[in-house]
């Protein structure tokens, strides 16, 4: 079935070209192999600046006979796939599968495949920004400037004092991909890790395991790395927020369903804790009536945690090893 109106390198496997859509961003030199075995549309959502409607794709999908479908922010309705007899692999650039409906596709003898961790280090980096954005308030200090309050020289220097990362300890609440490698980069930046993760098999070397309660009772930075599922709903509630230092900050590329949101807010506000970072929010883009939005010790990010031109050449690799692979019939 996986060979079905595919052409592969190998001997014994049918000679007909594949028919790849791809409507993620993807490196020009991945393309071109993919080239080499199939017939490829590429359209990104980055250079057409919409996402497809669900019934314009299908028909698409129908008219055009595609056999492979690329998408990122794309979504695949069941629908969709009830009615695309001739769709036989769906690649998903991102780690998260919920862009598409996975039983639908199963149940229509469809392949999903995705790309775990292609944004980890990307993630990673810019959650340590946002830590070295707060520690060191510099976007404060950037309108400082902007706006001409800087007439007296020395007056940041006591406004604006901040502290180092260096011998402070982070807690890293999910050790998956991206948690994990944002607690080697803070190791080399000699700070003391320590985590809290159920499902983790191994912590890496220098890292701490421990329970929830301990790392957030003795983190200066806490930073939140968890999937949304049921467990993980309001997981930083009001109870753990209080057991914060006074003078931690919080840092979440997370869900905004991890944290119970009216606590959250208030412990900000009533300076309970020090600051914090996020860029995941309830809605997208952030709503106006949203109390995060009228605190200074909080910085916003646009859930751009992900968007590197690394992460882009990352998931394009990977999605092609699994077309290439499949159109030859393998696993």
């Amino acid at each position: 079935r996986s060979q079905r109106g595919l052409r592969g390198r190998g001997p014994g496997v049918q000679q007909l070209m594949a028919r790849v859509l791809i409507l993620a961003p993807f490196a020009p030199e991945q393309l071109e192999l993919l080239r080499e075995v199939a017939t490829v549309t590429y359209e990104s959502w980055l250079d057409t600046r919409r996402i497809q409607d669900p019934d314009d794709l299908t028909a698409r999908l129908r008219e055009e006979r595609t056999d492979v479908l690329v998408v990122e922010s794309d979504f695949v309705f069941d629908d969709l796939l009830d009615r695309t007899p001739d769709l036989r692999l769906i690649g998903v650039c991102r780690s998260s599968l919920d862009h598409v409906d996975v039983q639908a596709a199963t149940r229509n003898g469809v392949v999903v495949v995705n790309t775990p961790a292609r944004n980890a280090r990307a993630v990673a980096e810019h959650c340590l920004g946002l830590m070295l954005a707060l520690a060191r308030r510099i976007p404060a200090a950037d309108r400082y400037v902007r706006d001409g309050h800087w007439e007296n020289p020395a007056e940041p220097y006591i406004s604006m004092r901040g502290i180092e990362l260096s011998g402070r300890t982070l807690g890293v609440v999910g050790l998956g991909a991206i948690g994990g490698t944002l607690a080697k980069i803070c190791l080399a930046m000699d700070m003391r890790v320590l985590a809290f993760d159920p499902y983790a098999a191994h912590a890496p070397d220098g890292v701490t395991m421990c329970d929830l309660e301990t790392l957030i009772a003795q983190s200066d930075f806490v930073s939140v790395h968890v999937p949304s599922v049921p467990e993980t709903q309001m997981l930083v509630n009001e109870r753990l927020l209080a057991r914060m230092k006074p003078t931690a900050f919080l840092v979440s590329a997370s869900d905004a369903s991890v944290f119970q949101q009216d606590a959250l807010a208030r412990a900000l506000s009533e300076r309970r804790i020090a600051g914090a970072a996020f860029d995941v929010f309830e809605t997208h883009p952030v709503s106006p009536q949203s109390p995060l939005i009228k605190l200074d010790n909080v910085l916003l990010s646009p859930h751009l945690g992900g968007a590197t031109a690394e992460t882009i050449d990352r998931h394009s690799r990977m999605m092609t090893e699994d077309i290439l692979r499949f159109v030859e019939g393998q696993r």
